[in-house]
Formats: structure tokens, C-alpha cells, sequence
């Protein structure tokens, strides 16, 4: 049978303990460029490791023999777990993780393995699209290049950072990058959470924690978030949706610096720095008496605000299509064909994202798995897909005559650099495309949308 999955220039460190289950997976496995190493006995290399995928498989005897406990072990090595055991077991939080769910039986199949290790491999390749995704920040537009220089002025500052943003402008990045960046607290965990996700009746039992046997099905310690992002940071989303009672128990921690888990009487000191973010206007919350005055001056120390992708231009769009772009399709398979048609850079650049940054990573990437698997710029269907995303997302009379300012606005600033690049150049048209990262084509189109004229074209082109 096909499988979809390519397992190539693939790891598996086996620790078998008790368990006789190297051999086993390498003849099921040997039919693929995978490498199985027997590690009850060995060092991992980390160079190894950051250049090649990797799992681990391991039996549950070592856990019995007291040679490995998983946080610490995936804390060095960080790699995805499979566990080889003849029963079920308990989920001990001490040895497994929350999302312990890579499980097969003593007497597990070759096919049984496979396709645990292909469901792995995707999700290892997910995970660095995602990883690529974050890193590669686009801040090619003016408005962008302030806000990353405001993040570099404060991101060391032990103070609370309130982050304001449409929907979709990437508020979690900037605070990664706050977090990164920090001397002392980029050392420690980042924690996320959707505030706006919160079930009812559970935000003492996530945030706080609780003991055991605190409750009926409490039967391990657990805890909250508050104390999961000590010595690292904390950052709440949609801080805005918080209710005005678990407000108060929020503000509480900030003000004692300390947590009671549910079912104890000792608090726990903390040390984090919290970095929250809204889409919604909280000074008029507060006006409207549906958020306390108090917890957003304790938010609100230093406030950063991302800018819309309509605010940041034509030069962010494009910029952050093409590497959308590239994530997708893959940068080998990208070079064999020809660049980006500029018709499609510039329906990037006239569309209107109400979603900002992640609606046009799924016009990106709808876009991108068409190319990938047709093998080229199909006009038509692209068009299509342009024209669906369009029709889609409907823009109300007011906020297109909004839309059309800010247009005008920063269709000016373009025009403005797409000059600078020329005079820096000497209007030499191929060095100015180099310059600005397009291709010729795509730079005589700007400049005919533009209406920049060179008034000695042949002079200046033979120079």
C-alpha cells in the first residue's frame, strides 16, 4: 500500500530496558532511510538532533527502573515520545506529560509502528512550518520597523506590557518577542493563554491550581498557569473578555505576587512577568464599568500597539504572502519555477484582510498547496481562489471608505520607497529590483501603477 508519508533521514533512539524492542524496530523499519539507535547507554548529541528529525521509543520499564523522568529528559533533548508497554497505566503527571497519547502495546506490528512514527513525522514537520512561521517576522514597513524598536527599548523591563491589536495582527508573536529578548525571564516558560476561552467554573482550578484531592477527581496535585510561567512570562489574550470576578482574583496575584492552589492554605511566591493583549478598547470598558480601573493600570505600564496589515502596506502584504508562500510549497520546489506572477502580488496588495495577517495566511496557503501540487502558476485557478477570498469577507460602505484612505496612504508610501530604491541605484532597473527583492517585471509594473517616470531610460539603463 502508498503511504503519503515520506519517512526520510529520520532518528529513532529506542531505550528498551526490560522490553527486547530495538531489534523488532529495525526490521520494521528497514525498508526506509531511518536510522534506529539503541540509547539506554548513550549520549545524545544535540548537534545531531537539530539537524535531523527524531523520535524516541521507549518502554516503560525504564520508568520502573527509575533511570528517566520524562519532563527532565525532554527538557534536554526535546523530542516526541512513544511509549511500548504491556498494560495501560495511570497518567502519573511526575512521568507523563498532559498530552501523553503516543501509546503502543508490548506485542505492537510493524504497521502499528509505522503509522505512529508517519502521524509523528507530520506533526514534527507541522510543528517547524509553525516554528519557521513565528521566527520569520516581516517588518519591512515603517510603522512596523517603530513598534519592533519599542519592543527592543522595553522588552527587558521586569514591568507588565499591554499589547493592543486587531484581530489577527499577531499580538501572541510580540509578546514572544518580549519574552525572547527579556535577560532573565526568556530563560523561563512561556505561557499562552486564551482568556476568552476560559470555561465557566474553571478559572480557579487553571489558573490557581489545585491539590490533591481537593475536589472529586483531583487525584494529583495540578498546577495553574500562574505558577506554570514562574520565573518566565505569562501572556493573557483577549484580556478584555475577562469578567469583572475573576478580574479581581487576577489583580490579587499581581498585587501579593503569590497563588493559593484550591484545597491549601499555603501560597506559593511567583515571579513572572505578565504581558496581556486585547482587540478591544479598554479605557471605555472601563467607562462602561465592565473592567476595573485598577487591573488596567496594573496591565497597562508600558502599552505597545501592532498595526493593522492595512496600515502596515503594500510592502508587508506582499512580503508576508511570499513567505507564507514559501513555507507551503517549500523553498526547493519554489526555485524551480518562476517567480511570483506579478498580477498576483498586486491582487495580494489590493485585497482587503478584515483578518489581518491570518487571513492571509490561509489565502497564502490555499494558494500555496494549489501551486504545490499543480506544478505552476495556474492563472485561473488562482484567480478563482482570489475571487472566493474576496467575495467571502465583505466590506461595509464605512469601512471601505476607510480602506480607501489608508490606501491612498500607504500606496504613497510605496511609491515614495519604490523611488528611493531607484535614485539609491542610479535607476539602473536591475539593481533596483535586486534592491527591493522583486523581480524587473514586478518593478516596471510598480512603477507603472505608480506613475514613476524615468526621463532618460536608455541613458541611465546603459550606465
Amino acid at each position: 500500500m502508498r503511504t503519503s508519508t515520506k519517512l526520510e533521514e529520520l532518528d529513532l533512539y529506542v531505550w528498551e530496558g526490560k522490553a527486547d524492542i530495538v531489534d523488532r524496530v529495525a526490521r520494521c523499519m528497514a525498508s526506509f532511510d531511518v536510522e534506529v539507535i539503541r540509547a539506554d547507554d548513550i549520549a545524545i548529541s544535540p548537534e545531531r538532533t537539530a539537524v535531523r528529525p527524531s523520535l524516541a521509543i521507549i518502554s516503560v520499564s525504564v520508568i520502573d527502573s527509575g533511570a528517566l523522568i520524562l519532563r527532565d529528559w525532554q527538557a534536554a533533548h526535546g523530542m516526541p515520545v512513544v511509549w511500548v508497554g504491556a498494560a495501560p497505566r495511570d497518567h502519573d503527571p511526575s512521568m507523563y506529560p498532559s498530552e501523553y497519547s503516543h501509546v503502543l502495546p508490548l506485542d505492537f506490528t510493524c504497521a502499528e509502528l509505522r503509522g505512529m512514527i508517519s502521524k509523528l513525522v507530520l506533526q514534527l514537520r507541522a510543528h517547524s512550518a509553525q516554528t519557521l512561521e513565528s521566527s520569520a517576522l516581516v517588518a519591512n514597513s515603517e510603522c512596523m520597523q517603530a513598534l519592533l524598536h519599542e519592543v527592543d527599548t522595553f522588552a527587558d523591563c521586569d514591568t507588565s506590557v499591554l499589547v493592543h491589536g486587531e484581530t489577527g495582527v499577531g499580538k501572541e508573536r510580540i509578546a514572544q518577542l518580549l519574552h525572547e529578548k527579556h535577560s532573565r525571564y526568556g530563560l523561563g516558560p512561556f505561557v499562552a493563554v486564551n482568556c476568552g476561552a476560559i470555561p465557566d467554573g474553571l478559572f480557579e482550578s487553571l489558573f490557581f491550581g489545585h491539590s490533591k484531592g481537593s475536589f472529586t477527581g483531583a487525584v494529583v496535585a495540578h498546577k495553574g498557569y500562574f505558577e506554570q510561567a514562574d520565573g518566565g512570562t505569562l501572556f493573557l489574550d483577549e484580556i478584555g473578555d475577562l469578567p469583572l470576578y475573576q478580574q479581581v482574583k487576577l489583580l490579587r496575584v499581581l498585587e501579593d505576587s503569590a497563588v493559593t492552589r484550591i484545597g491549601s492554605a499555603a501560597p506559593v511566591k511567583l515571579d513572572f512577568r505578565l504581558v496581556a493583549a486585547t482587540n478591544r478598547h479598554l479605557p471605555q470598558l472601563v467607562k462602561d464599568g465592565t473592567f476595573r480601573a485598577d487591573l488596567y493600570y496594573r496591565l497597562a505600564v508600558i502599552e505597545l500597539k501592532i498595526p493593522s496589515l492595512e496600515e502596515r502596506g503594500a510592502v508587508d502584504k506582499i512580503a508576508i504572502f511570499k513567505a507564507f508562500i514559501a513555507s507551503v510549497v517549500g523553498t526547493e520546489r519554489l526555485a524551480e519555477l518562476p517567480d511570483i506572477p506579478y498580477w498576483l502580488a498586486d491582487a495580494v496588495a489590493d485585497t482587503y484582510f478584515p483578518g489581518n495577517v491570518r487571513e492571509l495566511r490561509n489565502l497564502a496557503e490555499r494558494i500555496g498547496v494549489t501551486v504545490r501540487q499543480v506544478g505552476a502558476w495556474d492563472a485561473a485557478r488562482l484567480q478563482r481562489l482570489l475571487a472566493l477570498a474576496r467575495s467571502t469577507q465583505p466590506v461595509p460602505a464605512e469601512i471601505a471608505a476607510e480602506v480607501l484612505v489608508d490606501r491612498s496612504k500607504w500606496d504613497m508610501a510605496e511609491r515614495n520607497r519604490v523611488i528611493a530604491a531607484l535614485d539609491a541605484n542610479g535607476w539602473r532597473r536591475q539593481d533596483t529590483a535586486q534592491h527591493l527583492g522583486i523581480s524587473r517585471k514586478v518593478l516596471w509594473e510598480k512603477m507603472r501603477k505608480y506613475q514613476i517616470f524615468d526621463e532618460e531610460p536608455e541613458t541611465r539603463e546603459s550606465e
